[in-house]
C-alpha cells in the first residue's frame, strides 16, 4: 500500500512538471516564463531522481541554472531601466567605452546644418553651442541624437565648440548595439529627447 502510494506521490510530481511546463509555453511575458520554467526544472528533477530516470534528470539539471541566470539578467535588467527613469540627470558615460574618441579646438564645427546624420555626440571635456540657438551643451551632455530620429536624416542645426571640447562619437551601428546591450541607455536618450522636445515646444531650447 505505501508503495502504491509513493507511485501515485511520484506521478503527481511529474503531472505537476509537465503541467508547469505547459504554462511555460502559454506565457507571453519573459518573467513569469522564466518562473514556470524554473518550477517546471525543479519537479521534473525530483521526478526524475525518484524514478532514476537519468536523461530526463540532466536535462533538467541543465537546464535549471540556465533559467536562474535568465532570471537573474531580467531582474536586473529592470533595476537598470527603474534606476534611469528615476535619475535626475541621465548619465551617458558609457559611450566612452563604445564611442570615438575627438578633440576639437575651441570655435572649431563638430557639423552643420544639412550634414547627413551619422553619429551623436557624448562631451566628455568642454562644451558646444548649438550655434543660432543660443544653446550651450557641457560636460557629460550629448548632442546629435535628434537627428537619428527624424524623416530627413540630416543634421537641423550647426553645433561649434565653444572651448576647446573633448567629444566621443557614437555611430548608428553602435548606437543601436549600446541601446541593445544597455536598455538604460535607451530609456535616457528617450527622456533626454523628450525633456528637450518639450522645452523647444516653450521656446527655450533648440536641437541639432
Amino acid at each position: 500500500m505505501d508503495q502504491i502510494t509513493s507511485l501515485h506521490l511520484i506521478e503527481a510530481i511529474g503531472w505537476v512538471g509537465s503541467i508547469l511546463t505547459i504554462a511555460t509555453y502559454a506565457m507571453n511575458t519573459m518573467m513569469p516564463l522564466r518562473v514556470f520554467a524554473i518550477a517546471a526544472n525543479i519537479f521534473f528533477a525530483i521526478y526524475a531522481a525518484l524514478l532514476q530516470l537519468w536523461p530526463l534528470l540532466v536535462m533538467d539539471l541543465i537546464l535549471l541554472p540556465i533559467n536562474l541566470f535568465r532570471f537573474w539578467q531580467i531582474v536586473r535588467l529592470r533595476k537598470s531601466i527603474e534606476h534611469a527613469r528615476k535619475e535626475h540627470k541621465p548619465d551617458f558615460s558609457v559611450v566612452r567605452a563604445y564611442g570615438k574618441k575627438r578633440s576639437f579646438k575651441a570655435g572649431s564645427v563638430v557639423f552643420e546644418e544639412g550634414d547627413t546624420v551619422d553619429s551623436l555626440y557624448y562631451i566628455d571635456q568642454g562644451s558646444v553651442e548649438i550655434y543660432g540657438f543660443g544653446v550651450l551643451r557641457k560636460s557629460g551632455d550629448i548632442f546629435g541624437e535628434m537627428a537619428f530620429f527624424t524623416d530627413s536624416a540630416t543634421r537641423t542645426a550647426t553645433v561649434r565648440c565653444f572651448e576647446d571640447t573633448v567629444v566621443y562619437e557614437l555611430d548608428k551601428t553602435r548606437f543601436m548595439r549600446l541601446q541593445f546591450e544597455d536598455p538604460s541607455f535607451g530609456m535616457a536618450i528617450m527622456r533626454t529627447i523628450t525633456r528637450r522636445l518639450m522645452h523647444e515646444a516653450s521656446g527655450f531650447e533648440g536641437h541639432a
